[in-house]
């Protein structure tokens, strides 16, 4: 399993505007080769009905029918597997995940176990309820991709001339935010992303906090729910131009916590992408209330991406996070940009 690896930034100031720090890094060019590899394992273990369940063309529309609500998918799920084909999938999550976004995807699956103890029902938080999607050919060099998927997951990956250029849409949720008893008492699965927006906010002076935030209630969830394209949000909140140097600190330390989900290779080049598209550009917003335990919501957007949050059902206990891309969520943007290439690819 992967260690977890944190980039050190660098703050860039250019005519006396505070830039957000360089977003270094690059693929390594491993990480295509490495989720071939493993879907390929992943579906030579498979007898003909199991291949058939988790099998589907490229172009099926299943592929863009995602959600994070307790629903039936489609798929392979756990419970229709045995323990080394079970382990298998761990190896495919492992090439596009860190070991931090292992252990979050770990944890989140482990509540299903603890909603059931909480009255549940056990036909639904069933933590076998969790599916693989494998969509087009995996060994050859047409574009390709796969999802895991299953109550508060939702993971999107797309490959495209062998390499993994496309993870969005990435959701991942926690009910309960925090375990309040039982033997996972004090689990909290998505801890830091609540905490490190919160002191961010916290941190806004009064004039800076009224162009953070947005709206003193938190909206009744994340406004682009399961959307297959999602389209820049207004208002936008604060400028990252108007933090001070700490703050932007805290920004980006909290733009990581998203990133750093993803294996080394995404990660660095989802930086590339947005250093390219202006880190001067991004913004922060805040719904609802500073208080521990009380509705709150926030969001990241950049010219390229968006990070939604909250946290707001069952009494401020229960969270919804994702990352998308405005023009590459399931890879659309480099997919025209493949096909213009490859015409005979179509």
């Amino acid at each position: 399993m992967r260690s977890i690896r944190r980039v050190t930034f660098a703050s860039v100031v250019l005519a006396g505007l505070l830039l957000v720090p360089a977003l270094h890094g690059a693929p390594n060019g491993n990480a295509g080769k490495e989720m071939s590899e493993a879907a390929e394992g992943f579906l030579a273990s498979l007898s003909a009905d199991q291949r058939a369940a988790a099998s589907f063309a490229f172009a099926d529309d299943e592929r863009l029918d995602w959600h994070f609500i307790p629903r039936q998918r489609r798929g392979l799920s756990f419970q229709d597997m045995d323990e080394g084909q079970r382990d298998l999938v761990w190896d495919l999550l492992d090439t596009g995940l860190s070991a931090q976004g292992v252990r979050k995807v770990d944890d989140i699956i482990a509540l299903e176990v603890v909603l059931r103890e909480l009255g549940g029902n056990p036909a639904m938080r069933n933590p076998e309820l969790y599916f693989v999607s494998i969509f087009g050919d995996p060994s050859g060099s047409d574009p390709w991709g796969w999802r895991f998927e299953g109550h508060h997951i939702s993971l999107n990956y797309t490959i495209i001339d062998g390499a993994p250029l496309a993870w969005a849409p990435a959701f991942l949720g926690a009910n309960p935010a925090e375990v309040q008893g039982g033997s996972r008492a004090g689990l909290r699965a998505l801890g830091s992303e609540e905490d490190l927006a919160r002191a961010l906010v916290r941190s806004l002076d009064e004039d800076q906090r009224r162009q953070a935030v947005v709206d003193d209630q938190a909206p009744s969830d994340i406004f682009t729910g399961n959307a297959r394209e999602v389209e820049p949000l207004e208002p936008a909140g604060i400028a990252i131009s108007d933090l001070r140097p700490e703050q932007v600190d805290q920004l980006v330390r909290l733009m990581d916590e998203y990133l750093e989900r993803m294996s080394d290779d995404l990660a660095a080049s989802r930086r590339a992408r947005i250093e390219a598209s202006g880190l001067d550009r991004i913004t922060f917003a805040w719904a609802g209330s500073l208080e521990v335990g009380e509705p709150h919501y926030y969001r990241i957007q950049g010219p390229s991406f968006l990070v939604e949050y909250d946290n707001i059902q069952n009494n401020a206990n229960h969270i919804h996070s994702v990352w998308r891309d405005f023009d590459g969520d399931f890879g659309r943007d480099l997919l025209r940009e493949h096909y213009e290439a490859h015409p005979h690819h179509n």
